[in-house]
């Protein structure tokens, strides 16, 4: 068990036994071992919890019990961190390759406050779908997602100096304003991009209820922070976006 790691990888789960195993078989692997692994599990009926003990994960701390939701859930794993580096891996989602948590700790030798990389998206067979439809950008400030999400929660790797807990008034889109809050608190020019794909995240189903849910939820958070009337300017392009993106059939 290492006392100060470098990096806190953190997974929540809820009867996740099959969705966890290609998680932590991508977390077994990595070249790098300066990390510690922490899941909150809320209080699984399934196997979830002796599936990740035999995955062989060094470092893992597991805590299993009733929670109040899922930022709930990322707080307390939030708390109970111990890394100078937080990064959020949700059960289903995996590592790119055995090298990637190597490129986080190569680029943490510089003390940025964020480190960020792009995603792609997997089916259930782990088989590729397509990028991301938005591409980390080569500069990243808070300003930068006031035209969204650029970067995917799960590659986002911040400092947790300057962390602040989720919102959990939030039902769906606190990852948003959480890491809108780390680019506010990180100082100008100090987030590195890796200029590689770090995440595999799996295309989880989401309902188009609950999608609409989440895009007002994020409309208003980001009222909150850019101001209204740029976010319904900013809008008008992500419509004209995603009327692209299905007419060409990319995710």
């Amino acid at each position: 068990m290492i006392d100060h790691p470098l990096i806190s990888i953190i997974t929540i789960t809820f009867n996740a036994a099959n969705e966890i195993k290609p998680t932590m078989k991508s977390i077994a692997s990595q070249t790098c071992h300066d990390f510690e692994h922490i899941i909150i599990d809320g209080a699984s009926k399934d196997a979830t919890i002796q599936v990740a003990r035999s995955m062989g994960v060094p470092s893992l701390r597991i805590l299993s019990e009733p929670d109040k939701g899922l930022y709930d859930a990322m707080n307390k794993g939030l708390r109970m961190s111990r890394g100078k580096y937080l990064l959020f891996l949700n059960a289903g989602d995996s590592f790119h390759d055995d090298g990637t948590l190597a490129a986080y700790a190569a680029a943490a030798v510089k003390n940025p406050d964020i480190i960020y990389a792009d995603t792609v998206i997997v089916d259930k067979d782990r088989a590729v779908i397509g990028p991301r439809h938005l591409s980390a950008p080569d500069i990243l400030t808070f300003q930068s997602f006031s035209k969204g999400m650029l970067v995917c929660h799960q590659a986002f790797m911040v400092k947790k100096s300057i962390a602040p807990l989720y919102d959990t008034s939030y039902r769906f889109s606190a990852d948003y304003d959480w890491t809108v809050k780390c680019l506010q608190k990180s100082q100008p020019g100090n987030c590195i991009n890796l200029h590689r794909i770090a995440i595999d995240y799996l295309s989880d189903g989401m309902t188009d209820k609950n999608k609409i849910a989440s895009l007002k939820e994020r409309f208003n958070i980001m009222c909150g922070h850019y101001g209204t009337s740029k976010t319904v300017v900013n809008h008008a392009s992500f419509i004209a976006r995603a009327l692209k993106r299905r007419i060409s059939g990319k995710n």
